[in-house]
């Protein structure tokens, strides 16, 4: 695997014409940031050697590199699932090659269902931690050099981001929620009774990514900011009935908020 890491991040060197330190995840639905990028130049992923295709809809499947913010970038419009087959590896696999390429801030998006009571769909939650439900480690097996065998994680998503988000949403009078992400396998929708018991346990949103992401970047000394969108909501006494559609509805509208956020955090980061 590390061998085709280098292989991967050195095919990608040789065509790249700038050096971003920033990279940025775009979730379903969330591909309205990716037009705000300037100066742009791309890859769909079924080019690169050695990475993995997305085969969910409103995931465009391609990395783009170019500005956002006054500063270059490197965006994936489109991530991988364990839910599509892929294993743990090869859904971290790009978090790998960015740390090759030089990233050292990582900005994640996601559509989340909301458990928390006093969310609404559409809202902002900034990811203040996680609880990883994943049935598979992305760090499981032989130890990559870049980070250390037992990886703390006591701070996850970089505190100083998240106070960098709460400034500029006070700013923009953007509302912005905060809570705890619970990532799940997928690919169904959570029953009432998980919904139930994930809230038991200290969540306020779940989805079905971001979690293994945000393990490996930091394992990788990679700093991480995370932000979902309420797509849904589930709860003790709220209606669960959900479609992958009504998901990346909700998603696109509320695009247009997260994408002010995260432009004007690039620039201030």
């Amino acid at each position: 695997m590390y061998e085709k890491i280098q292989e991967t991040a050195s095919w990608l060197r040789e065509r790249m014409s700038t050096s971003p330190k920033t990279a940025i995840i775009l979730g379903t639905g969330l591909g309205q940031l990716a037009s705000e990028i300037t100066d742009s130049y791309e890859f769909p992923y079924s080019e690169i050697p050695n990475f993995p295709v997305s085969t969910v809809e409103g995931h465009a499947g391609k990395l783009i590199f170019g500005k956002l913010g006054g500063k270059d970038i490197m965006a994936m419009e489109g991530r991988f699932h364990f839910y599509e087959g892929y294993n743990m590896k090869e859904v971290t696999f790009p978090e790998r090659v960015m740390f090759e390429l030089g990233i050292e801030t990582l900005f994640v998006s996601n559509a989340s269902g909301g458990m928390n009571p006093k969310f609404q769909i559409g809202d902002l939650m900034v990811i203040d931690d996680h609880i990883n439900f994943f049935p598979e480690h992305p760090l499981r097996g032989k130890n990559f050099p870049t980070g250390p065998r037992f990886p703390d994680m006591h701070e996850a998503y970089d505190k100083q981001l998240r106070d960098l988000a709460d400034e500029i949403a006070k700013e923009k009078n953007i509302p912005v929620q905060h809570g705890v992400y619970v990532g799940v396998q997928g690919p169904t929708f959570e029953t009432p009774a998980e919904y139930r018991m994930y809230r038991t346990l200290g969540g306020d949103a779940v989805g079905m990514s971001t979690v293994p992401e945000v393990i490996v970047a930091r394992h990788c000394g990679i700093k991480v900011f995370g932000i979902s969108i309420i797509t849904d909501l589930g709860g003790f006494d709220v209606p669960v009935e959900v479609s992958h559609e009504e998901v990346q509805i909700a998603a696109n509208a509320a695009q247009p908020k997260m994408t002010e956020i995260m432009r004007e955090m690039i620039r201030r980061s």
